[in-house]
């Protein structure tokens, strides 16, 4: 790690220390996180900047509680698709604010799971960014279990991550049966990534040291991205964006109206809801209805007549955890189709 007893200014002598921590779907890139900021030397500042396709970011609240100059962590969210798109800025205007204000020792990224992260690895190449960034070891979460799924094995971002990785980290690991390492292995093997390193983690638990060393991305690849034209790469992921159109779907007069937001790309759809905290929710009804969802994936955080809940769906398995605080209700839904009857579902959710 960085040495930590350097004076934090706002010029740092040596670029700050990256990751980027990549993974389809699912895979628990956030639960890395959280395992990584909680091993935090206490020393050190570090800053998240976390991306989400769906425009109703989830993860900046479900990591809430980690968030605070007194921790000495500094998380910054940026939801609506792939944050590569339009030439990087959207990301780079994101990590020039939260540089300035976190002034990190260690930078961790989590670009969304359906975006291009070659594309984020070259825009943080760039020249600018080799003055005040070092890219280190770019970790890739990976389910084993996914790889009988072509959705998976022939989908271009879920092989671009694993061809980025320097290690791959083989996580929920203690669900796998005999077979799933040695469909792994000889997966890579047929990628041409039969060297690349390769941890198991059973609940997304990360060890520090993963994290240091240079990426193999490296010095070859930044010199071409300065020799490209312009830099200006018209990608070839499109996402579209249906947001901040506010309707009152809620029958009782008295309730406040829910903000309803979509956006769709690489072969999978969101819809998103924020509801405002004067809006309580039973949280029987809710559990019920999250857990009647067959989605791709499902983050919620939810105030209730029980406390702040968040909530999880991935594999088909719902899981509930106590948060300290929001300031508002949240829910992202990743799908392949969006059904007309969710926000109708989730209104009936609410405490009449």
């Amino acid at each position: 790690m960085q040495d930590s007893n350097h004076n934090h200014s706002h010029d740092h002598i040596a670029p700050i220390p990256c990751n980027i921590i990549t993974g389809f779907l699912g895979v628990g890139k956030t639960t890395a996180i959280v395992h990584l900021l909680k091993q935090k030397p206490e020393s050190e500042r570090w800053a998240v900047l976390v991306n989400e396709f769906g425009e109703i970011g989830i993860d900046g609240a479900l990591l809430e509680g980690l968030n605070s100059d007194k921790n000495a962590i500094f998380i910054k969210e940026l939801p609506g698709g792939c944050m590569c798109c339009t030439n990087g800025l959207p990301m780079q205007m994101a990590l020039n604010q939260l540089i300035s204000r976190a002034n990190p020792d260690r930078l961790l990224i989590e670009p969304t799971g359906l975006g291009h992260p070659v594309e984020v690895l070259e825009t943080l190449s760039n020249e600018f960014n080799r003055k005040v960034i070092d890219i280190q070891q770019t970790i890739t979460l990976v389910d084993a279990r996914k790889l009988d799924d072509t959705r998976y094995t022939t989908h271009e971002t879920f092989l671009q991550q694993l061809h980025i990785a320097d290690r791959i980290v083989a996580n929920k690991s203690d669900l796998y049966d005999a077979n799933n390492k040695q469909t792994l292995k000889t997966f890579l093997f047929e990628q041409g990534l039969g060297l690349t390193p390769i941890e198991y983690s059973a609940f997304a638990e990360f060890k520090p040291e993963w994290l240091v060393g240079e990426t193999a991305f490296g010095k070859s690849q930044a010199e071409a991205c300065d020799n490209d034209h312009d830099h200006d790469h018209d990608h070839d992921h499109d996402h579209d964006h249906d947001h901040d159109h506010q309707h009152d779907s809620n029958p009782n007069p008295s309730k406040s109206a829910i903000n309803k937001a979509e956006n769709s790309g690489e072969g999978f759809k969101s819809v998103g809801w924020t509801i405002p905290p004067s809006d309580e929710f039973d949280l029987v009804k809710l559990q019920t209805f999250l857990g009647s969802l067959n989605v791709e994936r499902m983050k919620a955080v939810f105030i209730t007549n029980q406390g702040v809940c968040g909530f999880n769906l991935a594999d088909n398995e719902l899981s509930l955890f106590e948060l300290g605080e929001a300031y508002e209700s949240r829910i992202e839904i990743i799908c392949d189709d969006v059904d007309a009857t969710w926000e109708e579902s989730l209104v009936a959710c609410l405490v009449s």
